[in-house]
């Protein structure tokens, strides 16, 4: 397992591995004899393992206060026992921190039962932790388990090490029915001794999402949970949460809570951790009681939402259960000697196939139990079923929680157009939002799409007021956990909201469900009324508004305590509802309303902290709410829904008035009625959130509410603390009076005699004269172009000028150089040649600029030695030699470039993998100089690559394996990267196939970007890219380009960092990108920390770019982003113009080094003390906080060019290279010809063929091969089993593989099947794992057995046939045939744009599982279908022996019926699809399916 495990700078000290086991008694009481004392009495027996400080003193303390705690609570102490460790196996970082580990005995006499006894032991452990918040050793002592029925042995150590490590672990007299075994590789905390797992009741693979909002609930709690069985201590036991622990260690407090007061741990974890129960097929019609049961708990336990495998025992049951979404690996199987094992990986036990009576695997939100009295073990329905029925819940629900039904929206507006306006204005509305945003909204039906990136100043350091929401970015997963996709797998996510007071969780009974369900958050003005009206609910109307006529100082503060108190009281007498208005009559120019977002917030907080919030929910009435994000702020800070009054009534004006209806009535746009254009802007919003939530991977609107998942930049601690405590404010920012201020600039323009009389245009998201300033405007591009083609030095200072005087734009425009060192001559300076190298061009993909474009970039910086990005979408063969055929610089190899010269090359160094994997193929990987692995885009950072239909030209598709004029969506996520373990596969995948290429992880800024760098620096990645939120984009919606990710000054100085201080910076070298524009910005960028410098927008402009913004059009006036032919022949640009550009860049940091008086960069690189803050006065405050930036931890061991230089990280001794090796097997590829190996495989041996594949790509690309290589192995197979294969490479299994199998194969063929004799049916077993077929382009497989989730995702060509598959298969298929002899799991063919899928419905029930947004389902009746159907089953049989492929070909007419044939429209008219082919020559006729 040490694979799947990370490790620290020294290589040995692991993040963490342990397991958890049942007492070993016989272990104990053979000690205790050694000691003179008795057996201990095992009923009345505590042990508790106890990590205690090393320093003498302090653990005497630590030991006595607890001796102390034992004993007040009537427990006798037996005695403490030093657990013999080896302690020269640990690593050199984990044993600076180890502990000094202690088991302690205690005897409780007075109990009987054992629930009591372990409660007991709970209260003593939470006193201790209580008492150790105040000590000297408080930080020191940790309680790895305390129990009379289970016990943890962990640590900072590797897998192998810790057996080598606890002696007892060793011994022969440790037994145990059961063991939980756990591997760490931490990602979201530093690695610590106590956060190693198992914790106390759970192991936790994965990553809690939600896990601020969840800790506010549970705090929120604290007063109203009580139980009986507590016998009134329930005080004692508090707090439930801890922020400085791991997610997965509050997770586990939270069901040790439940559990300890008296829930059974199945129970506990349906509660905390739900299944997508909604519409699913299965579960509505079987099990109606199992939905009943998440019905009643829905509103009264947030789900503790995110990737998650768990493991959980109590000594009692032992357990395992997926997450909703099903992204983490489970599989488990029984022997015939009655063991169960689950785990992440088959293979990491060594057991022989005959012996195995059942294989599985756990799909999303399923469960498996063994109850370890009676050795039963329940498979995921019986689990549920059980608890399910243990309370009426069905009846509870259907006589108490009510439904709000909804309301008809307006048909006229309310006010006129002059109060609108008025209200419009006062509220902080610009024509931009009113135009581009709520009336596309309310005219399409979805947010509206724009280009390029956020090119102007964060709204703290904007001259102009800007509403509270733009301080705040949303926050976005990124590698250890994925963006879930809102598109394709909408079917796990879900807005429904529940209001209402909530009850005590830990008794069950009707009242707790007295509730009203709304089934998303936005209301209408009616929908607001019936709730108001609710007679349980006894809603409570609290304005705010806060009154200046004493003077501004101190007037909001004040007004915001009188608000929460105000609250307070509603909450004290019975009010479940607080409705919080800006409503009214009359505006008064004295009173302006408090920002929205801060009267929820500070209520919010203010009823947290005085344990009231569970007995009310919040709704706002607001005017200051029109945009998904504002909608996305004030859910995440605390509101259960929103009554948007304004934005509806702008709907309204904007439908009656004349401009529009003569629009419709000419057919300029489509009609819509005045109740559809609200609808259609409530959609809108809806579809919105969705894609907010799941860029964090959160599924449900009911744990983001109060989640918080958002950073603020530019608001100070006054405010943070009051209203969003617990949200980073690095920079720090505005005081509650500016705010206040900023407030009133907008509330004074609807009183104003002069004010226009139509909404002014701030100019934030279009460039305008006299608006807000742009980093990339006309004026900045016209002098760019001119010093580049006129080659002027002159032109570009006159450039350099321009940059200099602008306002402020970006935080390194508040800081400046200072250099102790005399300036030097710039002759002395390292040349530009040499810094030109460091430089990039940013990943744009070709589609979404043009070839010309593209091209240009690529031939211009091979020149330089920098490197351009191929970005997402492939590359073309052509461009990988140099040319030797120029004239006059022309090119008949690339007619349509000019100004080349002869040897020029027009490849990409930096070739792109991204989540669509388009055009990434054996050849493409094999001639990288460098892979680059995109993450997150700067621009739309946890969203998918958008490539409109229009721009999908044939040369397009051809590269993309897809088809013309068909849009290409790419998942937000990498499908095979859902943790960090997984990118490290990734990079190991990549490593395998070419050797020789860097292999670089692209991220975006964020707050605790660190702990994830230092992730990825463990996972062998040799380079790190840091992207700001400003990069560009050719299209995405507007609130992504507004409102997500961080500036990448931030971003670099925290990786940097973290890096530093873990010991990895030597490992990785860091790149950043996001608005470079000129040396300056290269300068700063190295003394923060980086070694290499993207330019992306820039570069563009530099080739001929005018920045019209309408890239999203594919009408780019000048060719750089259109792929229309006759735009394109307008493009402007040559590569030398380029060149100039760069070495104007490199001449003006050789400029600057000289002036600092240093010689090269390497000598500035990390070198924060050149950096001091700029006396420049900001607009709106003074008390911005740069010193994060300005900090220093320390500097690399190596010079940047050193880490530059070092040799590509290996991946080690791999099977590939043992197999290459064989004299054979090299001889067959250099001289194609045939040779067959057969070869012993374990799981360790990971990417087997991925580097014989690749070497035969570099050699012949990808259809060259004419030789044969058949290999078989034998055994379990490692990850990614035969990736990226090439045609002629045949390769057998016997045995199972795990994830990712053919991932991105282009042809030859994968056979997976079982040993011969297994004791399990083939049929029913699964046998590989998730993931397989991951964008493959070409190929066949076979498996006989079952595959795991989203089977084929992005398959472009392969043919596979396979046995039964789990969700979501055949997902973002563009071409390729699957043929499942089987079931399938839910959501089956979700943007299946191409390709055809045949799959066997013997029960009939694959209907209600397929995704009919795109297919069509039709049964098998063209002749040519049924023929490409029986050949593939056929050759599945022959290859495999499958007994079910047998039977279907032994009873072909009983079973053909039986098949459906899943069409795309793009394949409606092929012979396979379309019975009456030849007889239609049009090809119109489409059949109804039988």
């Amino acid at each position: 397992m040490e694979h799947r495990g990370g490790c620290g700078a020294d290589n040995d000290s692991g993040d963490g591995s342990g397991i958890m086991t049942s007492i070993p008694w016989d272990l104990f009481n053979k000690w205790a004899h050694e000691q003179g004392m008795g057996s201990f009495d095992q009923l009345h027996t505590g042990v508790g393992m106890v990590f205690l400080p090393k320093d003498d003193d302090l653990m005497k303390q630590a030991q006595q206060a607890i001796l102390d705690i034992f004993k007040q609570e009537g427990l006798e102490v037996l005695g403490w026992r030093p657990v013999p460790v080896d302690a020269s196996v640990v690593g050199f970082y984990a044993k600076e921190t180890m502990p000094n580990i202690q088991q302690v005995f205690v005897q409780i006499s007075k109990e009987e039962n054992i629930d009591d006894i372990e409660r007991e032991l709970y209260i003593c452990r939470k006193l201790i932790e209580r008492a150790a918040t105040s000590a000297a050793w408080g930080n020191d002592v940790y309680f790895c388990s305390l129990s009379n029925q289970t016990i943890v042995y962990k640590g900072m150590l590797r897998s192998e090490i810790l057996g080598r490590f606890y002696f007892d672990l060793q011994n022969d007299v440790y037994k145990t029915p059961f063991a939980i075994y756990h591997r760490r590789y931490s990602t979201n905390t530093s690695p610590r001794w106590p956060l190693a797992q198992p914790m106390r009741f759970l192991g936790h693979n994965g990553e809690i999402n939600t896990i601020q909002g969840n800790l506010n609930w549970m705090q929120s709690r604290e007063t109203s949970l009580k139980s009986p069985v507590w016998r009134g201590r329930e005080n004692e036991i508090r707090p439930f949460g801890n922020s400085k622990a791991s997610d997965s260690a509050n997770l586990d407090s939270a069901a040790e809570l439940l559990i300890r007061s008296g829930r059974n741990p199945e129970e506990a974890l349906m509660l905390l951790v739900p299944e997508a129960y909604k519409n699913h097929p299965t579960l509505m019609i079987k099990y109606p009681e199992v939905v009943d049961f998440y019905d009643y708990y829905k509103g009264q336990m947030e789900p503790w939402d995110g990737p998650a495998l768990l493991l959980f025992s109590d000594g009692k049951t032992v357990g395992a259960c997926l997450d909703r979404n099903g992204l983490r690996p489970a599989r488990y199987w029984r022997t015939i000697d009655n063991v169960v094992y689950v785990a992440s990986e088959v293979g990491v036990l060594p057991i022989e196939d005959s012996k195995v009576v059942m294989k599985g695997r756990l799909g999303p939100g399923m469960m498996i139990t063994v109850d370890l009295s009676s050795g039963q073990v329940f498979e995921n329905t019986e689990v549920k079923k059980r608890v399910a029925q243990l309370n009426p819940y069905g009846k509870w629900v259907s006589e108490n929680l009510r439904s709000l039904k909804a309301v008809n929206f307006l048909s006229s507006t309310v006010m006129d157009n002059e109060t609108i306006l008025k209200r419009q204005q006062a509220y902080g509305y610009s024509s931009e939002d009113v135009q581009m945003v709520i009336e596309s909204m309310a005219s399409q039906g979805k947010e509206p799409t724009f280009c390029m990136g956020d090119d102007i100043p964060l709204a703290v350091l904007s001259r102009r007021p800007h509403m509270l929401y733009d301080y705040f970015k949303q926050r976005f997963a990124q590698v250890t956990n994925p963006a879930i996709d809102p598109l394709r797998e909408g079917l796990v996510m879900s807005l429904e909201v529940n209001l209402g007071k909530r009850g005590n969780i830990l008794e069950v009974g009707p009242e707790n469900v007295s509730q009203v369900i709304l089934s998303n958050p936005v209301l209408n003005e009616g929908e607001l009324e019936s709730l108001l009206k609710d007679p349980f609910l006894k809603a409570q109307i609290l304005p705010t508004f806060f009154s200046i006529r004493k003077g501004i100082e101190g007037s909001l503060e004040k007004r915001l305590y009188k608000l929460c108190e105000a609250a307070d009281e509603a909450v004290r007498n019975g009010a479940q509802l607080l409705v919080l208005s800006d409503r009214s009559d009359e505006l008064d120019a004295t009173k302006p309303a408090i920002p929205i977002l801060l009267a929820v917030g500070a209520v919010h907080q203010h009823l947290i902290q005085n344990g009231l919030r569970m007995q009310t929910s919040i709704v706002a009435d607001t005017a200051q709410c029109f945009s998904t994000h504002q909608f996305a702020c004030l859910i995440g800070y605390g509101a259960s829904a929103i009554c948007p009054y304004l934005a509806l009534e702008t709907c309204r004006q904007w439908r009656l008035s004349t401009k529009t209806v003569n629009l419709m009535r000419n057919g300029k746009m489509p009609t819509v009625t005045i109740e559809q254009a609200q609808k259609n802007f409530c959609k809108s919003v809806r579809s919105g959130l969705m894609k907010i939530l799941s860029k964090m991977g959160i599924s449900l609107l009911s744990s983001y509410c109060g989640a918080q998942i958002f950073e603020i930049y530019g608001l100070g601690k006054d405010i943070v603390d009051l209203a969003f405590c617990g949200s980073v404010s690095s920079i720090g920012g505005l005081t509650l009076d500016e705010l206040a201020r900023e407030t009133l600039s907008f509330w004074v323009k609807a009183f104003s005699e002069d004010t226009a009389k139509r909404l002014e245009n701030f100019g934030f998201i279009q460039f305008r004269p006299g608006g807000e300033y742009h980093g990339n405007n006309p004026e900045m591009s016209k002098l760019l172009h001119k010093a580049v083609r006129q080659k002027s030095e002159t032109a570009y200072l006159v450039y350099q000028q321009h940059l200099a005087n602008r306002p402020v734009n970006v935080l390194r425009d508040l800081i400046e150089f200072t250099s102790d060192r005399a300036p030097i001559p710039v002759g002395r300076v390292e040349p530009a040649l040499s810094i030109v190298k460091r430089f990039c061009t940013g990943g744009m993909s070709l589609g979404a600029i043009s070839r010309e474009t593209h091209e240009a970039i690529a031939i211009a910086m091979n020149r330089l030695g920098g490197k351009s990005n191929s970005g997402e979408g492939g590359e073309d063969p052509i461009r990988w030699s140099p040319l030797t055929d120029v004239v006059d610089g022309y090119s008949p190899t690339l007619p349509h470039l000019k100004g080349l010269q002869n040897g020029d090359t027009a490849t990409s160094a930096i070739k792109q993998v991204a989540s669509g994997r388009f055009g990434v193929t054996p050849t493409f990987l094999a001639n990288a100089d460098q892979l680059e692995i995109k993450i997150a885009q700067g621009a739309k950072p946890g969203e998918g690559g958008q490539l409109p239909g229009k721009k999908v030209s044939a040369y397009i598709a051809r590269l993309r394996n897809s088809k013309p004029g068909v849009p290409l969506i790419s998942p937000p996520p990498h499908h095979d990267i859902y943790s960090i373990e997984d990118l490290a596969q990734l990079i190991y995948d990549l490593h395998q196939v070419n050797p020789r290429a860097k292999v670089s992880v692209k991220l975006v800024a964020e707050a605790g970007i660190g702990t994830v760098a230092s992730g990825v620096a463990k996972g062998n990645a040799d380079i790190i890219q840091i992207s700001g939120h400003d990069g560009g984009t050719g299209a995405s919606p507007v609130s992504s380009i507004k409102h997500a990710g961080g500036p990448w000054e931030l971003g670099l100085t925290e990786s940097h960092q973290t890096l530093i201080s873990n010991g990895l910076r030597e490992r990785v070298i860091l790149r950043v990108d996001g608005g470079f524009k000129s040396g300056f910005d290269v300068l700063m960028a190295a003394a923060m920390g980086a070694d290499e410098y993207g330019f992306g927008s820039v570069a563009m402009i530099a080739t001929g770019c005018v920045m019209a913004r309408i890239c999203h059009t594919n009408n780019c006036p000048v060719g750089v982003a259109s792929q229309r032919e006759e735009l394109r022949a307008r493009f402007p640009g040559v590569p030398g113009d380029l060149v100039n550009y760069f070495l104007y860049v490199a001449e003006e940091v050789r400029g600057m080094l000289a002036q600092l008086g240093y010689e090269k960069l390497d000598d500035v690189i990390g070198h924060t003390e050149l950096l001091k803050p700029r006396d420049v006065s900001l607009m709106k405050t003074q008390h911005l906080d740069l010193s994060y930036i300005l900090s220093n931890v320390g500097l690399p061991k190596w010079s940047s060019t050193v880490i530059r230089n070092q040799e590509v990280h290996s991946n080690g001794p791999v099977l590939d290279d043992t197999l290459l090796s064989d004299p054979e097997v090299a001889n067959a590829i250099d001289n194609e010809t045939v040779v067959n190996k057969s070869v012993k495989i374990y799981n360790v041996d990971r990417a087997v063929c991925g580097r014989i594949a690749g070497t035969i790509a570099k050699k012949y690309g990808d259809t060259g091969f004419a030789g044969q290589v058949n290999l078989t192995f034998t055994g379990s197979a490692g990850q990614s089993f035969a990736c990226f294969l090439t045609p002629g490479m045949n390769i057998r299994l016997v045995g199972e593989a795990n994830d990712y199998v053919g991932k991105g194969m282009a042809g030859g063929e994968v056979v997976v099947t079982p040993e011969e004799n297994p004791g399990f049916a083939p049929e029913d077993a699964t046998i590989v794992g998730n993931t397989c077929l991951y964008g493959a382009t070409g190929g066949q497989l076979f498996v006989r057995g079952k595959a795991g989730e989203r089977f084929a995702v992005r398959n472009s060509l392969a043919e596979a046939v396979v046995e039964g598959a789990g969700d979501h298969s055949c997902e973002y298929m563009t071409g390729g045939c699957v043929v499942v002899l089987g079931k399938v799991g839910r959501n089956v063919a979700a943007g299946m744009t191409g390709g055809l899928a045949y799959i066997l419905d013997e029960d009939n029930t694959l209907i209600p599982k397929v995704n009919k947004e795109i297919v069509k389902i039709q049964r098998v009746v063209a002749p040519v279908g049924q023929m490409q159907l029986k050949n593939l089953i056929e050759a599945h049989v022959e290859k495999t022996g499958s007994s079910k492929g047998a039977e279907i070909l032994k009873e072909w007419d009983t079973y053909l019926p039986l098949f459906w044939q899943l069409v795309p429209p793009s394949e409606e008219d092929t012979p396979e699809a379309c019975a009456d082919y030849e007889e239609t020559t049009s090809g119109q006729i489409t059949l109804q399916s039988a």
